[in-house]
């Protein structure tokens, strides 16, 4: 490193040597006076000055006295200065050009600098930008020291969050000393502080808040630089403080809301059959002068309320199944008109007072999905259609395959959902304030089909005009080979992960 340095410095002062030569023998050619040998060589002292630096500008300034006295100063051609004229011409072109030389390197380093705090603002402009487009803040305070090197192009650099107790570093290996020392820094300590094997640290602090603290190596930031980038780290860390604070408190929240929805819901849905059921229990047990007829109707609705309260448990297990994350996708080839058949089956019963249709695309060729969890999409959809619309209405099941997916369809000709309802009602709990039903359900069913639904790696949308009927419509990828033997996991939506069944 030091002999190319020394050879470069070397080249440029023959290079020098050679450019006042060459002026010389320029004005010696042109038959020069005094006076213009004296301006040029003053240009090329500024010119080496505002290129190079004082320290070349110099040399060629000393060159250039030697070749004007030398040449244009009588008597010429020795070193010899005769006269006070002589002497003045001389010390004025020195003076001359040791002002303009350091004027000219004044000027030079204020360009350099100016420079260089245009490219220090442009690197705090593009740190600025990543951490405003990123949208995970606790991802980007991962990214930070990774960022801040490729900007700022440092070796290692390494931050220090107090809040997590937790070191980030690129590359990911830091040394203990490193470590503790940045662990060390205090609140108020002015920045660069040398630390260990090389590293600089400065504390990263909001008001009197200590956050944490940044290191880095080299040490090629300025002081107001280390300070500048300090000041945008600490905001950043407080920001996503702040935000992992703020969602943990919204998370409780919504966590608490939840669960006395959920509370609520059931401890209403379960009270209302059970209250039909003992009080159709208490009259049969009180009343021993009931005839046949009213002790039928008695045992029947005992055994209806029963068949809800067994639904009502059964969609609770459900959600419960869809919180411990434990739902399993098992494929098998199955043809898509045989689970509809088998879906209509179990439904029946609550089907009865409805005229149900079946239409299939030809071919009903085989493919590979869940039967199971299909099945209870299309039980949830059928008894959600049988509950909304009335008696004598008809409802369509319908299967074909749609590119690269396999659709279902499940359509009525009821009374249709209110439009205000449409973008809800795929949401945990919500129950339509129209319904032209007669009776409510708990408000699971239909966010347990998206669920579902979405194990699956499929959808489900829904379209309806008041008056003109409901369609559901959803969709699993269609896959007609079986597919590789790999353990299922299971995928769920997070608005539905987040329950928490007491």
């Amino acid at each position: 490193m030091a002999a190319r340095i020394f050879s470069d410095r070397g080249v440029r002062w023959l290079l020098a040597t050679a450019e006042s030569g060459a002026a010389t023998f320029l004005l010696l050619s042109l038959h020069a006076n005094s006076t213009t040998a004296g301006v040029v060589y003053l240009v090329l002292v500024v010119g080496s000055a505002t290129l190079t630096g004082v320290e070349l500008s110099l040399y060629i300034a000393v060159l250039c006295a030697l070749c004007f006295d030398y040449f244009f100063l009588p008597p010429y051609h020795t070193l010899w200065i005769v006269g006070l004229q002589q002497w003045i011409d001389m010390l004025t072109f020195v003076a001359g050009c040791l002002v303009v030389s350091c004027v000219a390197e004044l000027a030079r380093r204020q360009a350099a600098q100016a420079e260089r705090r245009r490219r220090d603002v442009e690197r705090l402009y593009t740190l600025s930008q990543e951490m405003m487009l990123h949208g995970d803040a606790e991802g980007l305070i991962r990214d930070l020291p990774r960022l801040v090197a490729n900007i700022f192009q440092l070796e290692s650099v390494a931050l220090y969050v107090h809040e997590h107790d937790r070191i980030y570093a690129s590359p990911a290996e830091l040394p203990a000393s490193v470590a503790a020392g940045l662990r060390s820094l205090q609140s108020g300590t002015q920045p660069p502080v040398a630390l260990t094997l090389g590293f600089q640290g400065a504390p990263l602090t909001l008001g009197m808040r200590l956050l944490g603290a940044l290191g880095w190596t080299p040490s090629n930031l300025s002081r107001e630089m280390a300070a500048a980038v300090a000041a945008q780290m600490a905001i950043l860390v407080a920001r996503s403080i702040a935000i992992e604070t703020s969602t943990r408190i919204v998370a409780a929240r919504e966590s608490e809301r939840l669960r006395s929805t959920l509370v609520d819901s059931l401890t209403h849905e379960l009270r209302t059959p059970l209250t039909a059921i003992r009080a159709a229990s208490t009259t049969l047990l009180t009343s021993e002068q009931l005839d046949g007829n009213s002790r039928h109707e008695m045992i029947q609705l005992i055994d209806e309320e029963a068949t809800r309260l067994d639904a009502l448990i059964g969609e609770a297990v459900e959600m419960a199944e869809l919180d411990a994350k434990v739902l399993r996708v098992h494929l098998a080839p199955h043809h898509p008109r045989a689970l509809l058949e088998h879906a209509l089956e179990e439904s029946r019963p609550g089907l009865a007072a409805h005229r149900v249709q079946i239409q299939m695309d030809p071919p009903d060729q085989p493919a590979w999905f869940d039967p199971h969890l299909l099945g209870r999409v299309l039980h949830h959809l059928l008894e959600n259609a049988a509950a909304h619309t009335p008696p004598g209405t008809r409802i369509i099941l319908s299967s074909r395959r749609a590119g690269d997916r396999l659709e279902f369809c499940v359509a009525d000709d009821g009374p249709g959902i209110d439009s205000r309802d449409l973008p809800l009602i795929f949401e945990k709990f919500y129950r339509g304030n129209r319904s032209g039903g007669v009776r409510k359900g708990s408000g699971m069913g239909l966010a347990i089909v998206r669920a579902i639904l979405a194990a699956n790696g499929g959808s489900i949308e829904v379209s309806s005009r008041p008056g003109s009927g409901a369609t559901f419509r959803f969709w699993v990828p269609f896959i007609e080979k079986e597919p590789s033997r790999k353990e299922p996991s299971p995928v769920l939506p997070p608005e539905i992960a987040s329950i928490d069944i007491p």
